[in-house]
Formats: C-alpha cells, sequence, structure tokens
C-alpha cells in the first residue's frame, strides 16, 4: 500500500491510494436519477433528488427496489436539496446548494419521520463572508453535505475556488442564522457528501475532482471542540463514469454511498471496503 504524510498547518491528511473495494454495486431506479442525499429508513434508504426535482423523500430497498415516496408538504420547494441527515428524532434536508453562488433563501428543513415526514419548519442561513451575489462558477458558498451530531448540526462546504471545505456548526432550532466557519480542511475535491457515527465518534464524507477521481475521507475522533487537532485519511475510489454524492457509515471499515446517473444509464448505490 502506498501512503503519504502531508502536514499542512495543524492537519496531517495520509493518503491511500489502493485497497478499497467495490464490495456491491446496485443499479436504482431512474426516478432518482440525481439521488444527492442518503439516510437509513429501517432497514431501507431514503434519498432525494436535487435541483428542480420534487420535494419528495424516496425509500428503496439494499436491492435497489423503490418502496414508497413521500411527498413533503409545507416546507417551500425543492430549490436543489443535497443532503440529508437523522439524528435519532428528527430528519433534515439541506436545501443548500448553490452552483452560482447566488442564492439568498439557503435552508435546512426539519421533519418528523413518525407523523408521515410532517414540516417542523426551516433553519434559515446565511454566511457572514457573503458579500456579493452576482452569479460566478467559483465562489465558496456552495454546500452539498450535511451531518448531525446529537447536539447540532454540521453543514460542510463545496468550495470551487480552493477545493478545501469549510465546516458550519448549526443549532437545530428553527430560525435565522448568519454563519461564520471556525475551521477549513485541506480536502483538494469538492465535498458532495457527509455522515456523522456517534458510536465509532467518526466522520465520513465523499467527494470528487476536476479529472473524475472519487474520494473518501474519513475523520477519527471527531471533537468539536478541539478543530485544532483534525486529521482524515483520504481513499481513492476505485469507481469510474460516476459523481459519488452521498454517504452513510456502516461500521469503521465499510460505507454505503450513491452516485448520479453519469453516462451509464442509471443511478447507482455502492458497498464499499476500506
Amino acid at each position: 500500500m502506498i501512503k503519504y504524510i502531508l502536514s499542512i498547518l495543524s492537519f496531517f491528511i495520509l493518503n491511500k491510494s489502493i485497497g478499497q473495494t467495490v464490495i456491491e454495486e446496485i443499479f436504482l431506479p431512474r426516478e432518482i436519477n440525481e439521488t444527492s442525499g442518503l439516510e437509513f429508513f429501517g432497514n431501507n434508504f431514503i434519498t432525494h433528488n436535487d435541483s428542480g426535482g420534487l420535494p419528495v423523500l424516496y425509500e428503496f430497498n439494499q436491492k435497489g427496489k423503490l418502496l414508497d415516496k413521500f411527498e413533503i408538504k409545507a416546507c417551500g420547494e425543492n430549490d436543489d436539496w443535497e443532503d440529508i441527515t437523522y439524528d435519532g428524532e428528527f430528519i433534515y434536508v439541506s436545501n443548500t446548494g448553490n452552483n452560482f453562488g447566488k442564492r439568498k433563501n439557503l435552508s435546512i428543513i426539519i421533519l418528523n419521520p413518525k407523523k408521515k415526514f410532517k414540516c417542523l419548519g426551516s433553519i434559515n442561513i446565511q454566511y457572514n463572508s457573503q458579500k456579493s451575489f452576482d452569479r460566478r462558477s467559483k465562489h465558496p458558498f456552495d454546500a452539498e453535505s450535511l451531518a448531525s451530531t446529537s447536539e447540532e448540526l454540521i453543514l460542510f462546504s463545496k468550495n470551487r475556488e480552493s477545493y478545501s471545505t469549510e465546516l458550519y456548526f448549526i443549532p437545530k432550532t428553527p430560525g435565522s442564522y448568519n454563519l461564520s466557519s471556525p475551521k477549513s480542511l485541506p480536502v483538494g475535491s469538492l465535498i458532495t457528501g457527509a455522515d456523522y457515527n456517534e458510536s465509532l465518534n467518526t466522520i465520513a464524507l465523499v467527494g470528487y475532482n476536476s479529472e473524475g477521481d472519487q474520494f473518501l475521507y474519513k475523520v477519527n475522533n471527531f471533537d468539536s471542540k478541539n478543530l485544532n487537532k483534525i486529521s482524515f485519511i483520504r481513499y481513492i475510489l476505485p469507481i469510474k463514469n460516476a459523481q459519488i454524492e452521498a454517504i452513510k457509515i456502516i461500521n469503521k471499515s465499510t460505507f454505503w454511498i450513491t452516485s448520479e446517473d453519469e453516462g451509464v444509464g442509471y443511478p447507482r448505490l455502492f458497498k464499499i471496503k476500506i
């Protein structure tokens, strides 16, 4: 196994370029061809489409069969739903996709899965550092990845300027919040999905670069009170013709990830072993 260590300020990045295995590859229904988030739902999964999709959650099983659909009412449109997370009580969907940096209605919606995904309100966000809302392709104000801890939500940016990801910590209470990031991670890619597993105290991220390489990042021993000590391992995934958009942690070495339809005809669900 090829390894090298980079020290960037207080970060330590271990790159593992070989040794990752695709255990399963499952084709998903075309109805969720823009699958952009992934969460466990009992023994199954729920997902959603992103920009321009309907405000609907889709349930499917591990064989890729679509089982049910849940229309989300009274929570606004799917402007650009990008990720979904569940904290054991409520589901949070990040309506935070912002490809061109011009959106002024970024939000995270709160749903009650025990009451047919009833909308409980919205967390409206703005970035303190954003002064211009002019349309442009390179900017740091896109975010496609959301994770939940017992205390708060963590939004990860998709920084098209620096290929870093900024962490934003957000209360779970409906309201309006101005966000500043206390930490940026030099991931070297565009981050598109996140998950946090409390029992493992582990964060997992996925992303890709302009060459089409797909990556998985693992942050062990995550401590939001000691961000200067964050370290992560980057794994290069052996997946082609894909755009990885979401991740769920199974255990410390196994993950579910999904990809949009990228020239293969169908979106896909993968089980990955590292």
